[in-house]
């Protein structure tokens, strides 16, 4: 009996731990599509979009497979802010990891703006005079005999033996007693000593002999066996040409001078530095041995680079009144920045990618829960040091990553954004290739017409036709007295010619019109080439301008155009419908109307 029971209870406990098993078996089975289903739902409900890593462009809102190489898809972001195509976000571990530095544009320093260079003093060539001997002879004394020695003009600086002037001076001498003593003779003899005479005063004439010289050898009772070489010039003797003792013929140099009160000092500018640099610009140089500095002006810029080496010779002129500027010193210089007004915008040498001729930076989005950078093309000039100068692209205090540019643009890359390489490349057309850098003067004067542009904005704005009218006089005054005739500035004269003609149309048409409606009609074209001169040259005046469009304008067509940064303000309606419309770009001073990529 108790054996029956023990076999039982053992086929009791199999059963249950069969069922157990078995359970066990079919909730592992079923477990897969339980969790899929609540990983599903879970991507769902927080709006995860899945992506694939080596295609980009695949976007699902579950998980699974990608459909063109069968990868497991990743999660992209979750819900949240949406992102332009631009912009990348990193959390703040990820910033850390990448190491993601940034720095503020900041004006260039006024040392970190010069170009330096390594330079050696030479004469000034034009200065350089050769004294050479009027007659043949022996030099029996040479009065100057070193170089580096200073002459006067006139002074006496060899004596020679010469046998031929000793055969003139002694037929004047002849010719003269000749005159002297035929005084009570005939007339004709009279004439024929007197002829005989100056024939004796034009051979020594024609040996090279001065008048003030042939006048005072006249006097003398004998002929003179040496003759004295005089000076012409006035300089330091930089070479001594000839010996005491030796024979030399007419027109034989003797001394080479030159007048180092003006010295030139060559500098070797590498081929990359060679824009930067134009005749004018002013030149700080110091010498070793010398605690104080010396400036002057860029005079010349040789055209042939050196091929071997890649430099070309940039001459700099220099006053030297006190002679310490010695030919053959070394000089550092120190070259200004070309142009007027203030000091570039610039970022560090780390801050770019470069993409042939493009340039890429990273800007720190502002105003984010998320650190959030945004790639922009952006146009520099030649390096200057250890930064680049900004000319479009870039405002003052934004901040540009300057280190882990690379990291973000990858990150951007497998996302399928717009990284260096969705940019358009050098063969295709870009807004930043037609800006040009204005100086002052042509500032000023760009302000002026975009000022009274914007009197004519308010004023339609405003209903007021009379007053657009007059603000329009004042802009055809301000674009007429822009010039057009500088060499100097002829890249800067062809942008501007385009705008100019299409001002003037357009503004003599408005001063035509007698209703409102007939001055908004030109007001278009007029807005359109203001708009040209804010993507060329950048806004001139000092207060922040916005590019607004209305989209009702002229039966629904749309029209643009420019006002004061702030509420809408449509010159197109008045009061009608002033505030229709909405602000599409904004343009601080000095910086360009840029086309951005879009959300």
């Amino acid at each position: 009996m108790k054996q029956w029971i023990e076999k039982f209870r053992l086929k009791r406990v199999a059963v249950v731990l069969g069922l157990i098993l078995a359970f066990a078996i079919g909730y592992s089975i079923a477990s897969p599509e339980k969790e899929e289903h609540d990983e599903h739902a879970h991507a769902e409900e927080d709006g995860t979009v899945w992506t694939c890593s080596m295609h980009p462009q695949v976007k699902q809102n579950e998980p699974g497979l990608c459909p063109i190489c069968a990868m497991d898809l990743i999660p992209l972001k979750p819900g949240g802010t949406e992102l332009a195509p631009n912009e990348v976000e990193f959390s703040e571990h990820a910033l850390k990891m990448a190491r993601i530095r940034t720095a503020p544009v900041l004006r260039a320093l006024d040392e970190s703006s010069r170009l330096r260079l390594l330079g050696q003093v030479y004469e000034d060539e034009s200065s350089k005079r050769m004294v050479t001997a009027w007659i043949g002879g022996r030099i029996d004394k040479l009065h100057v005999t070193v170089t580096g020695q200073k002459i006067r003009r006139g002074q006496t600086i060899a004596t020679l033996y010469s046998p031929e002037v000793y055969a003139a001076h002694r037929e004047l001498v002849v010719a003269r007693a000749q005159v002297e003593g035929l005084k009570d003779a005939s007339d004709l003899a009279r004439r024929g000593a007197q002829t005989t005479l100056e024939a004796a005063r034009t051979k020594l004439r024609l040996l090279g002999v001065p008048d003030t010289e042939i006048q005072k050898m006249e006097g003398e009772s004998s002929p003179r066996t040496q003759i004295q070489i005089r000076s012409p010039f006035a300089g330091t003797v930089v070479e001594r040409l000839a010996a005491e003792g030796s024979y030399i013929s007419a027109g034989q140099p003797l001394y080479e001078l030159s007048n180092l009160n003006t010295v030139w000092v060559q500098l070797e500018a590498y081929e990359a530095d060679l824009a930067l640099l134009e005749l004018g610009q002013r030149v700080k140089l110091e010498f070793n041995g010398l605690p104080e500095a010396y400036e002057g002006e860029i005079a010349f810029i040789d055209p042939v680079l050196d091929a071997s080496r890649r430099v070309a010779k940039v001459r700099v002129e220099v006053q030297n009144p006190d002679g310490r500027l010695l030919p053959g010193m070394y000089a550092q210089a120190s070259v200004e920045r070309s142009g007027d007004g203030a000091a570039p915008l610039v970022i560090p040498e780390t801050a770019p990618i470069f993409t042939g001729r493009r340039s890429i930076v990273y800007v720190e989005v502002p105003g984010r829960d998320v650190p959030t950078y945004a790639s922009r093309e952006v146009r520099l000039g030649p390096k200057m040091g250890s930064v680049y100068p900004v000319v479009a692209g870039l405002q003052e205090a934004e901040r540009v990553v300057i280190h882990g540019a690379f990291a973000l643009d990858a990150d951007l890359q497998i996302r399928g954004g717009l990284s260096m390489m969705s940019y358009a490349d050098d063969t295709q057309e870009n807004p930043l290739d037609d800006v040009v850098e204005i100086n002052a003067d042509e500032k000023t004067q760009l302000a002026a017409v975009v000022d009274a542009y914007l009197q004519i904005q308010k004023a339609l704005a405003e209903d007021s036709h009379s007053d657009a009218i007059a603000a329009n006089q004042t802009m055809l005054n301000a674009v007429e007295a822009i010039g057009m005739g500088n060499a100097d500035r002829q890249l800067f004269a062809a942008a501007w010619k385009s705008v100019r003609d299409e001002l003037l149309y357009s503004a003599r048409s408005l001063g035509n019109s007698t209703t409102l409606e007939g001055a908004r009609a030109p007001f278009e074209p007029m807005s359109a080439a203001i708009e040209r001169l804010l993507k060329i040259f950048g806004n001139p005046t000092e207060k922040s301008l916005a590019l607004a469009h209305c989209p009702m304008a002229f039966n629904n067509r749309g029209a643009s155009w420019i006002q004061e940064e702030g509420k809408i303000d449509n010159a197109y309606f008045g009061a009608t419908m002033r505030m229709c419309g909405e602000i599409e770009e904004s343009v601080n001073t000095g910086a360009y109307l840029v086309e951005q990529v879009a959300k």
